[in-house]
């Protein structure tokens, strides 16, 4: 089947601002040359989108689905349809399924699942048995089995012995240790970030401190028992600080950023929205503004969505009662949009390059002869995340019936290939 993309810009190193005409065939690049001069093609379909981008396919370092045992909030068919939706190739799973992907069996179930989404989901499979913090998986049989990384996902792993054994297990394959840095007797009860906002709520507050703290113990097991770390879901100033020093220092570490902390603040909070429930919580203008200059600087290599899906019996309580988590595969890159200080360039790079660096997979390449995996977007489109765009089993969304600006209008993964056709021209 050939495809012709046409006057389409491609965000992407050696490409420049000009509009390309881009030929697909059975998945491969076959040809792309400046619109100008593109020579008259036949082809089976025709995409012509207004304003219509391109770049590698988006890769999400972390996002929460329900199968097996939690479906009711979101199962793999539905997930890996709000990640196509919203422009994902590629996504990473947390192993918080009930039971734990914490087997060979676990694995092979989600990487042998048949899904009608072109999005490839791949697995992270638990460091502990149960996600307990515990005992150590067989992480050698994970990873044959195909897990990329390891981690306790929801429940940071806070044992500093179970972290260096992982830490040296892991230097005999190619597999990653994530984890989000919480001291978890700092947090007990704690509904928010802990500050003004917090005392003026009458909340029990999550202190920055329970992040740095444990950020700089999972930086000096690292220095100590070597190998690679990736921190996840970093939110406060001190603790970009210190990844920064880290990586000045030598350290194989890397890290990334919830959308959420990149766009909102503790401010939200004053309405009791339980959407803007998040763990990490939003925190201050502060710890904003210093997550964006990691972003800018490389201290922070990769955005995540953090989709967390939440059915309404756990969203629609008492604030202090409400579960944490958002979803969020189909509005990060809008949520990326409204930052006026975020290029096109950048976001694509937080999205593309830097997560494929972190987990130490090639590069995806736009050129001639190589297989397709892409993203196509439109910066300006105007949306609405609701009931009619939703691809997700949950609707604990922040944007639920806001109008947005930007969106991922399709992808393609060599053969398979979903566009949103809804109010866009599609030839």
């Amino acid at each position: 089947m050939k495809i012709l993309i046409k006057d389409v810009r491609v965000i992407s190193p050696g490409f420049s601002s000009d509009t390309y005409h881009i030929l697909l065939e059975d998945g491969i690049f076959r040809s792309i040359a400046p619109s100008a001069s593109a020579p008259e093609t036949g082809a089976d379909r025709v995409i012509d989108i207004p304003n219509l981008h391109l770049s590698a396919g988006w890769f999400d370092l972390r996002a929460t689905f329900g199968e097996p045992g939690l479906e009711y909030k979101e199962d793999l068919e539905s997930g890996s349809s709000a990640a196509a939706a919203g422009g994902y190739t590629d996504v990473l799973l947390m192993p918080n399924t009930e039971p734990v992907v914490d087997s060979k069996n676990s694995v092979h179930f989600i990487r042998g699942s048949r899904l009608s989404s072109p999005t490839r989901l791949h697995v992270a499979a638990a460091v502990s048995l149960g996600a307990k913090g515990e005992q150590l998986t067989e992480i050698l049989d994970l990873h044959k089995a195909g897990a990329l990384a390891f981690t306790d996902g929801l429940h940071p792993v806070s044992d500093p012995a179970l972290i260096v054994r992982t830490l040296q297990y892991l230097q005999k394959t190619s597999g990653l240790f994530l984890n989000q840095p919480v001291e978890p007797r700092l947090t007990l009860g704690g509904q928010m970030h802990e500050g003004i906002n917090s005392t003026l709520l009458g909340m029990k507050g999550i202190p920055a401190m329970a992040e740095e703290i444990a950020l700089q113990r999972d930086l000096e097991l690292l220095r100590y028992a070597g190998g690679r770390m990736h921190i996840s879901c970093l939110s406060t100033a001190a603790a970009v600080a210190l990844v920064r020093k880290a990586k000045a220092e030598g350290l194989a570490v890397t890290a990334d950023v919830a959308v959420h902390n990149l766009v909102y603040t503790d401010e939200l909070l004053m309405e009791f929205d339980t959407n803007f429930k998040l763990n990490p919580p939003l925190r201050s203008e502060q710890d904003r503004l210093a997550l964006l200059s990691g972003l800018r600087d490389g201290t922070i290599d990769a955005i995540v969505s953090d989709h967390r899906p939440e059915d309404i019996e756990n969203k629609r309580l008492e604030f202090d009662l409400a579960a944490f988590g958002a979803i969020s595969l189909q509005t990060t890159y809008a949520a990326l949009c409204s930052l006026p200080d975020l290029s096109q360039e950048l976001i694509v790079q937080k999205l593309t390059e830097g997560p494929r660096k972190v987990l130490g997979l090639p590069q995806v390449q736009i050129s001639e002869g190589q297989e397709a995996c892409c993203t196509l977007f439109v910066p300006e489109l105007s949306w609405t995340m609701d009931e009619s765009s939703n691809r997700s089993r949950s609707e604990n969304s922040p944007y639920w019936q806001q109008e947005l600006k930007g969106k991922a209008v399709g992808v393609i993964v060599h053969q398979k290939i979903y566009v949103d056709e809804d109010g866009i021209r599609v030839g």
